[in-house]
This record gives structure tokens, sequence and C-alpha cells, in this order.
């Protein structure tokens, strides 16, 4: 079997009537880069592998991405054997290594990678994670419910939609100009969920060393089970140090990019939970080996995001949730858990009600 076709579309998104914001940026609305694959072996009807990467703001990125994907990556992987994924991944790496395979290259690099473990399902008709080597047929998730610009009254109904649907655990931010604020609002959400959930809180990089010494050590009195993204992404040594200096586990990852970055962040011993994005880690094959190493340093695996990652954490035996927004209306559910999908590729879940 070989690649015979490789198409690229994209859209922007329009502007958002009320854009969402963390405490680092807003998300006012990017676009979407849809990938299709196509390879045949010559005897049966052409088999097709699709991916999509989504942008939270920038709308000039998705028609950026679309030229590295049209103009540099696709000619470079027509005619391989798409089942000889990390061979494709190692051409498109020494490919793009003058200008560097970190930032918009590796998204147009994970795109590839994604559609093509896709492809792998629909030729086999079984999905991913049955091809992984499955841990699991289930995955524990967790609703994200907070975004900084929902004020305390509207945190409240959130988080008791998230109870009703039946998640276990929920994360919002913080990184409010004030502590105070901060205790405010993780103090609402706990007044819905209980105890007996987990409530993880998410800085977005925003924290000096000393001020997320001075939050996460409240936070920790709050009972929150992770500090996501206390310090900028890449100042692993001084992650290192806060994760020593505080009780609650640190959490970071999603804005690391590539499995070298990851296994500095390991060496340091820089965080209790690691949280790779699938689009900057590099795409499904590179997830699959951050988690090896993860385990192997006795690092827990969440991820950000969910979409095909569901099918990856299946085959992580260090996996401990999935990161969601709600199901749809109706749903729930199954203990605290997503089923894993029986469809081919990386097939979505059919909720039950």
């Amino acid at each position: 079997m070989r690649i015979s076709r490789v198409v690229v579309t994209f859209d922007i998104a329009p502007p958002l009537a009320r854009p969402l914001s963390d405490a680092l940026q807003v998300l006012d609305g990017g676009g979407n880069i849809n990938v299709r694959i196509e390879a045949t072996d010559g005897i049966r009807d052409v088999v097709t592998g699709t991916s999509s990467t989504s942008f939270g703001r920038l709308r000039s990125a998705p028609a950026i991405l679309a030229k590295i994907l049209e103009e540099e990556l696709a000619p470079e992987i027509i005619g391989q054997d798409p089942f000889q994924v990390r061979k494709v991944r190692d051409i498109l790496w020494r490919l793009t290594d003058y200008h560097g395979s970190t930032g918009l290259t590796l998204l147009a690099i994970a795109a590839i990678d994604v559609a093509l473990w896709d492809l792998m399902g629909h030729a086999v008709g079984q999905p991913v994670w049955r091809l992984l080597g499955a841990a699991r047929d289930r995955m524990p998730a967790y609703a994200m419910v907070g975004w900084l610009n929902f004020s305390v009254d509207e945190l409240k109904p959130i988080a008791e939609k998230a109870m009703a649907q039946g998640f276990t655990g929920v994360k919002m931010k913080v990184g409010c100009a004030t502590l105070e604020e901060d205790v405010a609002r993780i103090t609402a959400v706990r007044s819905i969920i209980g105890h007996d959930r987990r409530l993880m809180v998410d800085a977005n990089q925003v924290f000096d060393v000393s001020e997320a010494i001075r939050r996460g050590r409240v936070y920790q009195e709050l009972g929150c089970f992770w500090f996501e993204e206390p310090l900028r992404a890449d100042n692993h040594a001084h992650l290192g140090e806060l994760r020593s200096t505080l009780d609650i586990r640190i959490a970071s990852g999603e804005n690391d990019f590539g499995k070298r970055q990851f296994r500095d962040l390991f060496e340091r011993r820089a965080v209790d939970i690691v949280q790779p994005d699938i689009r900057r880690a590099g795409g499904a094959t590179e997830c699959l080996e951050i988690a090896a190493m993860a385990d192997a340093f006795d690092v827990a695996y969440a991820s950000h995001g969910g979409g095909p990652h569901l099918h990856l954490l299946a085959a992580m035996p260090n996996a401990i949730y999935m990161e969601s927004g709600f199901l749809p209306d109706g749903s729930t559910l199954d203990d605290g858990c997503i089923r894993m999908p029986e469809g081919p590729g990386f097939s979505k879940p059919a909720w039950g009600h």
C-alpha cells in the first residue's frame, strides 16, 4: 500500500460573541485545518485517513499551516507506505530541521501522523486503540468547567452540569489578579462538586516561582488535585524546584514540543503529571513515545484535550485522565469513564444515555 494523495483544506472561524479567556490569553477563535490522506495497493479501493487541527486564536494560522502541508510536507510522503508511520515521521523531521521542527511545522507533522494512524485503522477495519495493544477499554475523564472570564455565579451551574453528566473530576482556571479571587472561585466550585470529586487548577504559565509557591500552598490547602502550568512551560529547571517545594502535584506539558523536550522535563523531575497536546507534541506516534518515557520515570499521563488522544490513552498504562468538554445533551459517563469506541480508525465514542 502506498500514499497516493494528500488533500488539505482549512476554514477561518468567525469572531466569537463571547471569547473565552485564561490568565494568559483571550481565545477569540482561529479556525481549522483538515487533512485527508489517500492510499491504495492497486487492487482494492482507495483507503482514507483524516485528521483535524484547530486553533483557538490567530486567524492567519490555518492558511499558513495549509501552505506548509501542501507545498513542503505532502510531496515528500507521496509513494510512502502509510503503515511505516515512523519512517514518514523521520522523513518529515529531517526535511524541516533547517528551519526548526517545532511550532507550526510540528503541528503540520502531527496532522499527517494522526491521519496516517486513522488510515491504518480503516485499512484493517479496527479502532486505533486496538491496534496499539490496549491496557484498558475505558478512560476516566474530567471536565473543563471554569474559564477565567466566567463569574463565580456562572461557575456553579457549569459545575453542576459536569456532575450531572457523571464526571468525577473538574478543572478550572486560576491566575486572577489576586489570590483572594482565585480562592473565591475554587470555593464556589468545591461547594458544588463536594470533597469526594477531584478539582484541578490551571494557571496557564503566568506566575513566577515565588508567586507560584505562594498560591500553590493555598491551592493544596484547598484540596486541589494538581497545579497545572504554574510557570512558563519551557522553564523546566524552576518547575523541578517548585515540585520539590510544594505537596500539590505539578502538571505541565501541553506547550512542550516533541519528545526530546519532554525528555528534559522528565530528567529534571519537573512534573508529577505530564500533559502532551497531540498537535504540539508531534502527533500520535510522538505521544505514545512520550508516554513510554513518562512511565519509565514514574510520571502519570493526562491528555491535553481529547479527540484522537482517547485511543492513545487506552494503550498507556500510566494514563490517568482525558480532558473533556461537556458530553452531548442527555449523555452520561460510565462510572466516570468514556468507553472506547469500536468504529475503525480514530472513531468517536458512542455516548450512553
